[in-house]
């Protein structure tokens, strides 16, 4: 084989390839091995037929056909291989010269990752982010908890804060429109838990039930939904009824209703050993993804265009979902944000979509230097505890197909890159 690399793009080269006589032999007699377990012939049993009698017996455009396929692809995967490069899509060829068998010259313009250049990441360092669990935590926690258990009472009287409220609110702009999504109907609120927008719950105080009132709040300038960032609204509110909310005290009564515990201080203990669990494992993620963030912007990398697209469409696909989880359209989504499609797309989708794959690239590139592979044993336990956790046949029929293993072995490479890079 002979060929030749040029790099027309960061992400785009030209491979011109060649071979001639034995090499191109080895490919045809590939091809008639192909044909000859699917011929037969007076004589000769299935898939006995001598090479010699399947290529004079065989259609010679299909031959011909078959032969470039095997040829061209066999010759452009070991140009691939030898040049370390990664194709992200079949090549466009361009046959230059075939004479049958014996020469074959052609042209293989492929898109690639880019040239990857990483930095020194043993010497990269970030620092630990806390996982302290602090006595507020745990009394945060309690007091949720308290909150829970609390029982509420109708009362007749205006309302004080702590209070729970069970009210109907409409929202409209200046122009007097409602807006959308700014209304609720028989919507239960606490006063003084700060659910809703600063000012909102303040005017509340004071009310009985069947009251009404008034009132226009101006919404914060980095509020959610931008398309209310910073706007005056005015609120018409209706009281329907007022509660008194009476929490439990904090005592061992009050730790043994929740659970196994006989006084406070283990129901303490117990929380704070849950939080410090969790907390654990968020500053754990929380260090991992610094880490890789550190090496993937000091990383030099060319990336090609179609797989941040690639992965800004499945990022698409996560954001309408979640939309629908929460009961909403993505196009009810980007109107509450104020966003056209294409700004949504610019701004949020392609930097996180450019991330991503930008990590992705830099764990395949350090699992390679550091010869970091998944072993068999390790793809087999991972699928038999999956395997563990459905019992619908079906569910575990999936975990045997080919290409959801390799994903699990992506998966699995990452984890392992990941914790090499963090000890």
């Amino acid at each position: 084989m002979r060929f030749k690399i040029t790099w027309k793009t960061d992400t785009t080269v030209l491979l011109e390839l060649g071979a001639t006589g034995e090499e191109l032999n080895k490919y045809k007699i590939k091809v008639l091995k192909q044909l000859q377990s699917k011929m037969s012939s007076p004589g000769f049993r299935k898939g006995n037929m001598p090479l010699e009698l399947v290529e004079k017996s065989a259609d010679q455009n299909g031959l011909q056909n078959d032969f470039l396929d095997e040829a061209m692809t066999a010759l452009y995967t070991s140009a691939a291989r030898n040049e370390k490069l990664r194709p992200i899509a079949t090549p466009k060829v361009t046959i230059k010269k075939f004479v049958p068998f014996t020469e074959l010259e052609f042209d293989a313009e492929a898109t690639v990752v880019g040239k990857i250049t990483l930095p020194d990441y043993t010497k990269i360092k970030v620092e630990k982010p806390s996982s302290k669990v602090a006595a507020k935590d745990v009394m945060d926690v309690i007091e949720n908890l308290r909150t829970r258990s609390a029982v509420k009472n109708d009362v007749d009287r205006i309302s004080k804060d702590t209070d729970q409220m069970w009210i109907d609110f409409v929202g409209f702009d200046q122009k007097g429109a409602p807006i959308e999504r700014a209304d609720g109907k028989d919507y239960p609120l606490v006063l003084g838990s700060n659910t809703f927008i600063p000012g909102f719950e303040p005017q509340l105080v004071g009310l009985k039930a069947d009251d009404t009132k008034e009132f226009t709040l101006t919404f914060p300038k980095d509020y959610g939904a931008s398309s209310l960032a910073g706007k005056k609204v005015t609120f018409k509110v209706k009281v329907n009824k007022v509660q008194e909310v009476v929490k439990p005290k904090i005592d061992d009564a009050f730790a043994a209703s929740l659970g196994p515990f006989k006084t406070v201080e283990q129901l303490k203990t117990d929380i704070e050993k849950q939080l410090q669990v969790d907390k654990d494992d968020a500053a754990r993620r929380e260090y991992e993804a610094a880490v890789l963030k550190a090496i993937t912007d000091k990383t030099k990398m060319a990336i090609p265009d179609e797989l941040v697209e690639e992965q800004m469409a499945l990022l698409l696909t996560e954001v309408r979902q979640n939309a629908v989880q929460r009961g909403q359209t993505y196009e009810e989504q980007l109107k509450a944000e104020g966003k056209t499609e294409e700004e949504f797309k610019k701004t949020v989708l392609l930097p996180e979509a450019t991330d991503r794959v930008k990590a992705g690239l830099v764990l395949s590139e350090i699992a390679e230097a550091e010869k970091i592979v998944v072993e068999t044993e390790e793809l087999d336990a991972r699928i038999a505890a999956l395997k563990s956790q459905y019992s619908d046949d079906k569910m575990r029929a999936e975990l045997e197909k080919v290409e959801n293993q390799r994903e699990i072995a992506s998966r699995i490479l990452t984890e392992k890159t990941i914790k090499f890079l963090t000890k």
